[in-house]
């Protein structure tokens, strides 16, 4: 054999003796049930946009299954101040058969639709899943937002210089604590809250790290908030590339979705003695604002 050949078959023969098949051990655990519940209200339309998405969670490498429930539906309480004056409940069916998605019943006997016009921050939602022989709770309250100010283009980057900067402006109210959820579009989304800013006129820049072509429309929505989904979304856009609230939640971040199905308020009122039954996702009902741009 030609000398100069020697060291490359000698090389193969190396690499081919040190081929090992490594298997990696990935954390098994039984499916959760993963609620993707934000309702963006657009307070100009009739009714609210209901769409629950059911999943559950899948092996370390493998796509989510959509699942599907036995029962789901949503109750709708309305106060004046700490008076109850109106309820109703609107049951939710498959919007169709294996999609995951719900929405109010169509073939109900009567409109299972939730009006807009009853919405304001003394309105409370509770969600009910009956899923697997086990029942699952969220109560949350909607969440109002002001509307965007100003978006214009601005000219500044960041270090590679090719970025694209939005100013986005807002007027923040001042009798309460505000918490902001903005989406940016293509999965981009911010979470701010008003401890700086309380009842100011508030401007910052948003940086988008690919370059936006010109002539691109741009859509920008703010969206209302309360503390617990600002701190639900920040762990979610801290911990992972968001495909979009609750499509792949990077770590086991808990929601605001209980098991409640041993939950009887005499011998068990909470999980506190089972720190890991609970669903993940999250259920949220909010006014959305939107602008748009066009990149000049």
């Amino acid at each position: 054999m030609p000398a100069f050949l020697l060291l490359p078959v000698l090389g193969l023969l190396l690499l081919g003796a040190c081929e090992e098949v490594v298997e990696v051990e990935t954390p098994q655990e039984p499916p959760r049930l993963v609620v993707g519940g934000l309702l963006r209200v657009d307070a100009s339309e009739p009714f609210v946009p209901v769409r629950i998405q059911l999943s559950e969670t899948a092996g370390f490498f493998g796509e989510r299954p959509v699942t599907d429930a036995e029962a789901a539906i949503i109750t709708v309480n309305r106060f004046d101040g700490e008076t109850l004056i109106e309820s109703f409940n609107s049951s939710l069916a498959e919007e169709a058969p294996g999609t995951g998605v719900y929405i109010p019943d169509p073939d109900a006997t009567s409109d299972q639709r939730i009006p807009t016009v009853f919405l304001n921050e003394e309105v409370q939602f509770i969600l009910q899943i009956r899923h697997k022989g086990r029942q699952y709770v969220a109560e949350t309250w909607y969440q109002p937002v002001v509307q965007i100010d100003f978006l214009v283009q601005g000219r500044r980057t960041l270090q590679e210089g090719d970025e694209t900067e939005l100013i986005v402006s807002f007027t923040d109210p001042a009798r309460v604590d505000n918490f902001y959820l903005f989406d940016f579009g293509s999965a981009e989304y911010l979470v701010t809250e008003d401890t700086f800013y309380r009842g100011q006129f508030f401007q910052f820049s948003y940086f988008y790290e690919d370059p936006i072509p010109e002539g691109t429309e741009l859509r920008v929505s703010i969206m209302g908030a309360d503390q617990q989904f600002y701190n639900y979304m920040d762990l979610l856009i801290e911990q992972s590339a968001l495909e979009g609230p609750f499509q792949t939640p990077a770590a086991t971040v808990r929601g605001n979705l209980v098991d409640a199905t041993d939950i009887d308020n005499r011998d068990r009122f909470d999980n506190t003695d089972r720190p890991d039954t609970f669903p993940l996702g999250y259920f949220a009902v909010v006014q959305e604002r939107v602008r748009t741009i066009t990149i000049r």
